[in-house]
């Protein structure tokens, strides 16, 4: 298959949303192992170009490249996973990612093909023996047996570059009267989040993955109506991830919005997805903003007017 071909117009893929399935592109590092990234995040594959090395780039970081007018760093995924059996030769291909805007370009032995896989298969991983397992976000199996592993583009970003800063967030008024749910796979992202909702002084609770954030506001919700209380002194506002494993947070959002028990708590969705396409598909599913990763201040100026709103504010 014709490299270049393999990534086709991205715009067509909106019709995934809500369906809690996901592409996801497999490659090889030169190992026994299989990997993935999600398609989402892929602009383009191509052959290694030339890159011009330069100094003092951080462990992994190969050079730069110049592409379409954009000067672009370039990284070996094995040397950043600290791969130990991978080969020492640069990888043949490279897949060009979009990330939080930015772009990169992620060196790798061989790309195989894209796959569609239902995120209900799409597993946390409980125990990885390869020395990499901490850029593994999550595993699936293949029809044939064979595992995959899901790379951990936050982590890897994080690891290689450095956490984003936060910037400058003021504490809500009446801060201790609202409360966030949020849920994020990642284990980063959880952490940056957490210190967002810190400094603008609001409660939170949080999950791991879409199927668990689910199940704990329902029965939130479930308990409130038991109770008879209003479910917004317990949360005002949700805010999700998109890619996760068990559900994504296209099929979390749809079930938020076709709740009842949830009418007037907004939904902000926040992912590294930051193209046009993800934000449709975002709308398309009911979600009432989407903020790209990592912008503390955005995420913040985001959530503050919808926490205000939520409790008449």
């Amino acid at each position: 298959m014709n490299q270049t071909s393999m990534i086709d117009s991205i715009d067509a893929r909106t019709k995934l949303a809500g369906s809690n399935r996901m592409e996801i592109l497999l490659f090889s590092l030169g190992t026994h192992e299989s990997f993935g990234i999600n398609v989402f995040k892929v602009r383009e594959v191509c052959k290694t170009p030339a890159i011009t090395k330069t100094p003092h780039m951080p462990a992994g970081v190969e050079g730069l490249i110049s592409l379409r007018g954009n000067v672009i760093p370039v990284l070996s995924l094995a040397k950043v996973m600290h791969l130990a059996d991978a080969p020492a030769a640069l990888g043949g291909s490279m897949m060009v990612t979009e990330y939080s805007k930015r772009t990169l370009g992620f060196l790798v032995s061989d790309v195989d093909r894209i796959i569609r896989v239902d995120w209900d298969k799409v597993r946390a991983p409980e125990s990885v023996t390869n020395g990499g397992h901490h850029y593994i976000t999550a595993i699936t199996e293949l029809d044939n047996g064979r595992l995959v592993s899901i790379v951990d583009v936050e982590q890897i970003m994080a690891d290689t570059f450095g956490e984003a800063m936060i910037g400058q967030i003021e504490r809500i008024s009446d801060a201790e009267d609202y409360s966030v749910f949020f849920v994020d796979d990642s284990a980063i992202a959880r952490k940056k989040i957490i210190e967002v909702l810190e400094r603008m002084g609001v409660r939170h609770k949080h999950a791991q993955n879409g199927m668990e954030a689910w199940t704990r506001l329902s029965s939130m919700a479930a308990h409130a109506q038991q109770s008879g209380h209003d479910l917004k002194e317990e949360i005002n506002l949700i805010l999700v991830d998109a890619e996760m494993p068990e559900m994504d947070g296209y099929v979390l959002t749809k079930h938020i919005k076709s709740d009842k028990r949830f009418a007037g708590i907004p939904v902000v969705m926040h992912s590294s997805l930051s193209s046009e396409a993800n934000r449709a598909m975002g709308k398309a599913v009911g979600v009432d903003a989407y903020v790209a990763k990592f912008d503390s201040e955005a995420l913040a100026d985001t959530m503050r007017p919808l926490l205000l709103k939520s409790r008449g504010g």
